[in-house]
């Protein structure tokens, strides 16, 4: 049995589900429409130019989360899964998750994006182990905050260590599916690294190492 690691965005799915979270927010009214657009823009491009403030930008996304009930955003979620979701579920990539499982391998979700937004997508596919982000609740409600480090960039690792730690797994053999350049440090402690649907950079680098790289569009 290894470990089989998959980013979310843009990797399991054909777009971000961060970015498109924070459009269907606007898309109902949920938050001022024009200065999120705007920020939710700038930030989705901050991260793919490899300059993202993680703070800044959790700050930014969490905001909503503490606005409003549990029970409200579950229902909000329900609606953002199926009109933003769905349509983006890969099947190629269903069926490499389907094929990992079936080999025995442990599949899990590796994410920057929240948990709140990312389980139920992970679910979808049949993935009930995730590592994401965690917003912070106190009394059953949203903080608006980070409950410990960011999954992001180095935080990856480290979140993935400490559940290696934690459920006494080892990383021999491992694979890591991911799209971003953010995913370097992650991408190089594995056994397999294998690009999906790589941003320049990630391509780049891919080229020069001969890492697998793979299309599931």
């Amino acid at each position: 049995m290894a470990l089989a690691l998959f980013d979310l965005d843009k990797t399991l799915l054909g777009g971000d589900s961060d970015f498109l979270w924070g459009e269907f927010l606007s898309e109902i009214g949920a938050v001022d429409v024009d200065n999120y657009q705007r920020q939710n823009q700038k930030f989705f491009d901050d991260y793919a130019q490899g300059k993202l403030d993680i703070n800044k930008y959790l700050e930014f996304c969490l905001t909503p989360l503490a606005n409003n009930s549990v029970r409200q955003l579950k229902i909000w979620h329900q609606q953002f899964m199926s009109e933003k979701i769905q349509p983006i579920l890969l099947e190629k990539a269903q069926k490499v998750v389907d094929l990992h499982k079936k080999n025995g391998d442990k599949v899990i979700v590796i994410t920057a994006t929240n948990s709140f937004v990312t389980r139920p997508i992970a679910q979808a596919y049949g993935i009930e182990e995730l590592l994401a982000t965690e917003p912070e609740m106190i009394d059953g409600k949203f903080t608006g905050r980070v409950s410990g480090e960011p999954c992001f960039q180095i935080g990856k690792v480290h979140k993935l260590q400490q559940w290696c730690k934690t459920n006494n797994e080892a990383l021999e053999g491992s694979y890591f599916y991911s799209d971003s350049h953010n995913d370097l440090p992650l991408l190089e402690l594995v056994d397999n690294p294998i690009v999906v649907h790589a941003d320049d950079k990630l391509k780049k680098v891919a080229a020069e190492r001969g890492w697998l790289s793979l299309d599931w569009t």
